[in-house]
């Protein structure tokens, strides 16, 4: 975990290192369907619902060399980022920017392909519009995380993950193993349109996985 002023520092040293020059970040095969066209750069994405998901939506470009960061979180389980394809060694964390939290976030965009943020309770409109201006000029992917089902204003995707029941458990014992999620988009522009999915998320194996599949519907 880094310092707020440690992590501004590091990214004003970032800033001028070369980015993949792909026209969008990937996204794993069982978010196509939410996500046909990846994660575009300088899009502004909204993720309600589920850590799991909000995870599992950054995993790809992570794992094909994307820099990503996360700011405002609740506690991440390194575990669960890493079997999902997470690659730790780019992910900086900043827990709590408190008022700091816009021109943090502002410098993340400056420096990473992706700034994932739960925002503070309170932000003007006026910040809101910054944020996705920066996100938009500097070919950034901004990522807003509610844990409830609230969303980022003016999103160009938002996606909600509702449900959420567990299997594994039977006959008085066992473990969890995996949830099985409905997944939701809505988006707008280029993204227009109204989607769904089920998924295994995380599967028995950590991953993510369109449900049902015969491979996945029976855990012993």
């Amino acid at each position: 975990m880094f310092e707020t002023h440690q992590m501004i520092d590091a990214v004003t040293q970032l800033a001028n290192t070369a980015r993949p020059a792909a026209p969008a970040l990937p996204v794993t095969s069982a978010l196509e369907t939410l996500l046909p066209n990846g994660l575009r750069q300088g899009s502004t994405v909204s993720v309600s619902g589920s850590v799991t998901l909000l995870l599992a939506v950054l995993a790809a470009a992570s794992a094909e060399g994307a820099w990503c960061a996360l700011v405002g979180l609740p506690a991440i389980s390194a575990e669960a980022a890493r079997d999902l394809g997470v690659e730790l060694s780019r992910l900086p964390m900043i827990r709590c920017p408190g008022e700091r939290w816009v021109p943090v976030v502002g410098a993340l965009l400056d420096a990473m392909d992706l700034v994932v943020a739960r925002p503070p309770a309170r932000l003007s409109d006026g910040d809101i519009r910054r944020i996705a201006a920066r996100a938009r000029s500097r070919g950034a992917v901004f990522v807003a995380f509610s844990a409830g089902r609230d969303h980022w204003p003016h999103s160009d995707v938002r996606l909600t993950a509702e449900g959420g029941s567990w299997d594994g458990i039977g006959n008085g014992h066992g473990r969890l193993r995996q949830r099985q999620i409905t997944v939701t988009a809505h988006g707008r522009g280029t993204a227009a349109g109204h989607r769904s999915v089920a998924l295994w998320l995380p599967t028995a194996t950590g991953g993510v996985q369109a449900y049902p599949n015969p491979s996945l519907a029976v855990v012993g």
